[in-house]
C-alpha cells in the first residue's frame, strides 16, 4: 500500500478528500471486513463523546442515529464474519483510520458548546464522504466474497443519507448563529 493512500485516508477523516485519485490497494476480504468494522467504530465512538459534550438537539439526534445504525451494521458484519468463518484482519487502512480518529478527536476536544457542535458536524461530514469514496474506491472493489461485496453495496446509501443529514444538520448550527 501506498504512503500517499494511507496519507489521504488519514486526512479524510478531518476534511473531505478525494480517495479516486488514488490506485486502490489490493485488500484480502478479512482485511476489508476489518476496515469496515473499523470504521463504524470510530463513528460510534464519535457519536457517544458527542452526546456527552452537545446540548443540541439536532445533534444529539444525529449521534443517536449514529450510534444505532453504525451499531447495526457491525452486528451485520460480525454475523457474517462468523458465518462465513472470517477473522477480520487489521491492516494499514484500518491502522490509519484509527490514528486519524484520534487525530480529530484531539480537534473536537478542544471545543465547547457551540464551537464544539459545528467542529463534530465538520468532523462527521468529511468522515462519512471519505467512508463513501472508500467504499466507492477501494472496499467495494476489492471484495471477492459476494455476501461481504452485498453487506458493503447496502449500506452504501445509509452512508450517503448519513452525509446529507449532517449537512442539513450543520447547516442549521449555522442559521442559529
Amino acid at each position: 500500500m501506498t504512503r500517499t493512500l494511507l496519507s489521504l485516508m488519514l486526512a479524510a477523516l478531518t476534511a473531505p478528500t478525494v480517495l479516486a485519485q488514488v490506485t486502490s490497494p489490493d485488500l484480502t476480504d478479512p482485511e476489508v471486513a476489518h476496515v469496515a468494522v473499523t470504521a463504524n467504530t470510530i463513528d460510534i465512538d464519535a457519536a457517544r463523546f458527542a452526546q456527552t459534550r452537545s446540548h443540541n438537539e439536532q445533534v444529539l439526534a444525529f449521534a443517536a442515529t449514529m450510534i444505532r445504525d453504525h451499531s447495526a451494521v457491525n452486528q451485520q458484519a460480525s454475523a457474517l464474519a462468523t458465518r462465513l468463518h472470517v477473522t477480520p484482519k487489521d491492516n494499514a487502512v484500518s491502522q490509519s483510520l484509527v490514528n486519524g480518529a484520534t487525530d480529530a478527536h484531539n480537534v473536537i476536544d478542544a471545543a465547547r458548546g457551540p464551537a464544539f457542535d459545528r467542529a463534530y458536524m465538520d468532523r462527521e461530514i468529511g468522515y462519512h464522504q471519505a467512508v463513501l469514496d472508500a467504499l466507492d474506491n477501494l472496499l467495494i472493489p476489492t471484495t471477492q466474497n459476494a455476501e461481504l461485496k452485498k453487506l458493503l453495496v447496502d449500506v452504501r446509501p445509509a452512508i450517503a443519507a448519513h452525509l446529507e443529514h449532517a449537512k442539513q444538520v450543520r447547516a442549521g448550527l449555522e442559521a442559529t448563529r
